[in-house]
């Protein structure tokens, strides 16, 4: 008969600290037996990740609590990786293997997974102040433009890339390929970098300390992720100076500017491939002479077909391993070096998980050299501790790469739980990347409900039925639809700002925007047409964040997660959220004051009442907080 053990690598007093851990780092594991059964040894196994080779760990007893005889060992890493490990119980008639199961728990049979521990380097911190701010993307064309539409900034007989129409109703709809069959995404709206400099009031208001910018650099289409000119700003969103002066006017008001830097490929209509001849260089499709030749990867003697991101023609792949393309980006003069100067406060690399570990490594040390405290984000849409691409595990949070990711995952367990999911797996998907993330990247972490490439979360969460893709820009939602999804991107909202990592607001999602994907979710943001209760709503929880600086580097600790409720805690603050069918009551201390609530949520007596589709941020007694850190 099997003993009954326990072990949870999510509760504190089995694995201290909890999760990912710096290199070095004390370790304590306790990990719990049956009292009466007695081993001939317990014992932790660990190993580097694609070793066989495992390191162990003896666990001795160190007292009993309940049922269960404690048997603990303490141990470090001192070599950055990801590992894992996992347990052996020892009995006189054989082995008891121990694995994990879908909650970090400890089950004893053969051939489970093993808990992950990430090591990261002991140096690795997070960019001061990315705690307690508030990312806010913006979709260049489609913010706000200035003035007519037009290039600027070009000197005569130059022209731009592409062959390009203007919108002049800001309000319509975007073109699209059943419009189009040949459809380039070369329709512009005019949105420019003077009109964001407009706005800083408003996104400071807004709670904004990031400004995360879509591709600017002159491109032939209007989401610019075709590079043309790395070192020019489009001339339909300005100019140089425009792009110095909105860094100036945003860090005034505490708001550092961010880029999206393209550098898996390029556009085929640019300086350095130049199938169009549009630019007067020597590009590489025009000869094999072209400086810009061993960028790109011909497949066939006469160089007309080539390696390009994901069969698109007008993207062609860039050989991130050329020493004249790294030198050209990372150089001392490059294009990193370029725009830092010019008043950029990090990058957001484009499909990082398609970017080789070297010319990561190589990003890192040029932007931190210009400046340690720039933000260094890469879009990789899967848990990135223990993402595989090319064949090999990467290593993109151990300390020597990016600094955060784009949080895909999360966001999947927000909109999903919202929607009417389930609380424990809401739980779980959480505390699962928080137990792999380190600590400095978990800070950094971008949280986002709605970006340029998905729907916008008040359409994912209000329309819950299949509409016809060719029929998606046209769709318009119910009123009973727009009121759903309104009401639930609140809640998820509310859960975004408390969690832990870097809320991002996608812009117009705060005044109420819809739409399905690409090129529906980039329509215009709506001025004079806003939601400004739910403008005030976010601004509240801008200000929230602002208010309470502690909590937002708190750890987190979740009260209750069943069926539609979860609630947690972060220092004094409690989070409460009810996504299910019926009424629920949440105990907490007495005193306890709400400072946000949305859906007709109440405080009475010692309970927390939350009807269906309801939610609530309050503000525990200090008393109660200093007792727990007792």
């Amino acid at each position: 008969m099997q003993p009954k053990i326990y072990y949870n690598a999510w509760d504190s007093s089995c694995k201290s600290p909890f999760g990912a851990v710096r290199e070095g780092e004390t370790v304590r594991i306790r990990f719990r037996v049956q009292s009466g059964v007695r081993p001939r040894k317990v014992s932790m196994k660990l190993r580097l990740d694609g070793e066989s080779r495992e390191q162990e760990f003896a666990l001795v007893p160190a007292g009993a609590q309940n049922e269960f005889t404690i048997y603990e060992g303490v141990f470090s890493v001192g070599k950055r990786g990801l590992y894992f490990y996992r347990f052996e119980i020892s009995m006189d008639y054989g082995i008891l293997f121990v694995g994990r199961d879908e909650e970090a728990g400890a089950v004893i049979q053969d051939f489970l997974p093993e808990w992950q521990l990430t090591v990261y380097a002991a140096d690795f911190a997070a960019p001061e102040g990315i705690e307690t701010g508030v990312m806010y993307q913006i979709f260049p064309d489609r913010f706000r433009r200035s003035r007519d539409a037009g290039p600027m900034g070009l000197a005569p007989g130059q022209g731009v890339p592409g062959s390009r129409s203007v919108h002049q109703d800001w309000y319509g709809r975007p073109l699209f390929k059943a419009d189009i069959p040949d459809y380039q995404a070369n329709d512009f709206f005019g949105g420019d970098l003077r009109g964001i400099r407009e706005k800083l009031d408003y996104l400071k208001e807004l709670g904004v300390t990031m400004l995360y910018l879509n591709p600017i650099f002159e491109s032939a289409s209007n989401h610019r992720y075709n590079t043309g000119d790395y070192k020019k700003v489009d001339p339909y969103l300005g100019t140089e100076e425009d792009f110095r002066e909105l860094c100036a006017e945003a860090r005034k008001r505490g708001i550092r500017v961010i880029l999206d830097g393209v550098f898996s490929h390029t556009g085929s209509d640019s300086r350095y491939f130049n199938r169009d001849g549009h630019y007067p260089d020597l590009g590489a499709w025009q000869s094999p002479d072209s400086p810009y030749a061993p960028w790109y990867r011909f497949l066939n003697p006469e160089r007309t077909e080539y390696d390009c991101w994901w069969g698109f023609l007008t993207l062609p792949n860039v050989n991130e391993e050329e020493p004249s393309f790294q030198e050209f980006v990372c150089g001392e003069d490059g294009v990193l070096s370029y725009w830092m100067e010019r008043g950029t406060g990090g990058w957001r690399l484009d499909v990082a998980d398609e970017l080789p570990d070297g010319f990561l490594d190589r990003v890192r040390a040029r932007i931190k050299a210009r400046s340690p405290d720039a933000y260094l984000l890469g879009e990789v849409w899967e848990d990135a501790s223990n993402k595989e691409s090319y064949g090999r595990r990467r290593r993109y949070l151990l300390g020597d790469q990016l600094d955060s990711v784009m949080n895909y995952p999360w966001r999947t367990a927000v909109l999903d739980f919202v929607g009417g999911g389930d609380a424990r797996l809401f739980r779980r998907r959480i505390l699962t990347l928080l137990d792999h993330y380190p600590k400095p990247a978990v800070q950094g972490l971008m949280n986002p409900l709605s970006t340029h490439d998905t729907p916008r979360a008040r359409t994912v969460l209000g329309v819950r039925r299949p509409v016809d893709p060719l029929e998606q820009g046209n769709y318009q939602p119910t009123a009973e639809e727009l009121e759903k999804g309104g009401r639930l991107l609140r809640l998820g909202a509310m859960l975004q700002y408390t969690l832990p990592g870097f809320p991002s607001l996608y812009y117009g999602d705060e005044a109420g925007l819809c739409g399905f994907s690409d090129p529906w979710n980039r329509r215009c943001y709506p001025w004079g047409r806003e939601d400004r209760e739910l403008i005030g709503f976010f601004a509240r929880l801008g200000a929230l964040r602002r208010e309470h600086p502690e909590e937002m580097s708190a750890a987190l600790s979740f009260l209750v997660s069943d069926k539609g409720l979860t609630s947690f805690r972060r220092g004094h603050l409690a989070v409460a959220v009810n996504c299910g069918g019926g009424r629920e009551q949440l105990s907490l201390p007495p005193g306890a004051e709400i400072l946000l609530e949305e859906g007709g949520a109440s405080w009475k007596g010692t309970a927390l009442c939350l009807p269906p589709d309801s939610g609530a941020i309050l503000r525990l007694p200090e008393e109660q907080v200093e007792r727990s850190r007792r």
